[in-house]
């Protein structure tokens, strides 16, 4: 019921393409007739959506918590731009030579395993050759015989476009079809690689986000929780466990004649040392609580998992037997010992820095006895 003289719609072309029309349009009553001009204005509306991309991806990387929340954004981006029922990431740590799938949208399919990049699939070629892939169930066939999918079943189409940055590809973005309702096409290439450099440069933003926030709550040398991130672990369980009525305990645990081995073999061979005690402390510990290095070679165990007395002082044990096998260094095989104090909560205080003061005091008081022992902190202990 009311003149508008300018107008845009979209038409659907035989062979399934989208175009869009822009319209000017009037009525004539002289000859009763509507004139109209239509001019095509796919290509501008191709360029907008290309650019709302490009923002929408640089807006997902300053405000996605972590690469998760990135990956799922970018997928809702290019979805926008091109079919993307079935779509993943997968990113190439050369450190490692490990190939991963940390995100993965399919309806055939689970995420596949991590694997080493020469391990011949489609998504490891694209990042090997750096260069772009679409295939079609025409075009398959001539893949040399190496060449497979990630997972599964062919796929009918398949595109894949690598997340290029300074350093070279750190993974590739890739859209998949089952049926042939869906077929990608050299332009559906170009609008992934166009917002391809932008994902990449988003990814490494996040990455060294992650790095930075790793390091920062992390001991360098060991990899274990720092101080830091070691109390705000102790509290929030010493919080859970006042709650829910459960019991916890500290282990202090201090390694006798560490400065021997320094001044024998050297600093390396202890920073070594160091190393594989935070290996076998979190071997020993495993699902029962965690492990952190709070300096020098002091270590502290954190068992949560509302463990009875008996079972924290077998747990306490089994780390000063294991700690006490021979270590290899540098080709010498070298014997040191612990000495390891025990706090409970609640039996030895309901405030962490007090447990912690009291599992320090028992590991002196075990160190001092001699070492190569295991100590309850002085005071009363509940019966379990």
């Amino acid at each position: 019921g009311t003149q508008e003289p300018h107008f845009e719609n979209r038409y659907v072309r035989k062979d399934g393409s989208t175009v869009h029309i822009m319209w000017s349009a009037r009525w004539s009553p002289e000859a009763g007739v509507r004139v109209a001009v239509a001019r095509d204005v796919t290509e501008r509306k191709r360029a907008e959506s290309m650019q709302a991309a490009l923002y929408a991806v640089s807006e997902a990387a300053h405000t996605a918590e972590d690469l998760l929340a990135l990956f799922r954004r970018v997928h809702q981006i290019v979805g926008g731009l091109l079919p993307a029922v079935n779509f993943f990431v997968a990113l190439y740590d050369k450190a490692a030579d490990e190939l991963s799938f940390p995100y993965y949208v399919d309806a055939q399919h689970e995420a596949p395993a991590p694997r080493p990049l020469d391990s011949g699939t489609l998504s490891a070629e694209v990042i090997r050759s750096g260069q772009a892939m679409l295939l079609r169930a025409d075009t398959a066939l001539n893949l040399p015989p190496r060449v497979k999918l990630d997972v599964g079943r062919n796929s009918l189409d398949w595109l894949g476009v690598p997340l290029q940055t300074q350093q070279g590809p750190i993974g590739v973005l890739v859209v998949q079809s089952y049926t042939g309702d869906v077929r990608y096409t050299e332009r559906d290439l170009e609008l992934l690689q166009f917002v391809s450099t932008q994902v990449a440069t988003a990814i490494e933003r996040k990455q060294m986000d992650a790095r930075l926030r790793h390091i920062a709550r992390h001991d360098p040398l060991t990899d274990l929780p720092n101080r830091t991130l070691l109390h705000e672990c102790i509290q929030a369980a010493l919080r859970h466990a006042r709650d829910e009525h459960r019991r916890m305990a500290l282990l202090y645990v201090d390694l006798d004649m560490f400065k021997e081995v320094n001044d024998r073999f050297g600093h390396s061979a202890g920073d070594l040392l160091l190393q594989e005690t935070a290996v076998r402390l979190r071997r020993s510990v495993a699902q029962a609580g965690m492990v952190g290095r709070i300096g020098g070679d002091e270590f502290l165990v954190l068992l949560d998992s509302d463990c009875p007395v008996e079972q924290t002082l077998a747990i306490a044990e089994s780390l000063r037997s294991h700690l006490s096998e021979p270590f290899t260094l540098a080709g010498d095989a070298v014997t040191v010992s612990p000495s390891i104090g025990i706090a409970l909560y609640p039996a030895h205080g309901d405030h962490y820095q007090q447990l912690i003061r009291c599992a320090d005091e028992a590991m002196y008081a075990a160190k001092t006895s001699g070492g190569n022992r295991v100590r309850l902190a002085d005071g009363p202990v509940a019966p379990d």
